[in-house]
């Protein structure tokens, strides 16, 4: 999965902002290494975008509403049989 390079860029500014005013000539060099370690960690997570997890989550939905659907008319079958 892919991260918003914004976002990154921002989370790395934000943690070279936090760096202590004596270090600031460093600061660029921080944000890049920030950012390069922001980027190896992600990226060895399994993530999937919102948009993978809602498609899923709604095969998922309907497979348990089919599910449900064919418990009942087991049901309806096996009470069926069960009368004779």
């Amino acid at each position: 999965m892919a991260f918003d390079p914004k976002s990154l860029d921002e989370l790395a500014r934000k943690l070279a902002d936090a760096v202590p005013p004596g270090l600031a000539a460093l600061k660029s060099d921080l944000e890049q290494n920030f950012k390069a370690v922001l980027q190896g960690g992600l990226a060895k997570l399994d993530l999937v975008t919102r948009q993978e997890f809602d498609i899923q989550a709604g095969v998922l939905r309907r497979s348990r509403e089919r599910l449900e659907e064919l418990e009942k008319r087991l049901a309806a079958l096996e009470q069926g049989k069960s009368r004779r």
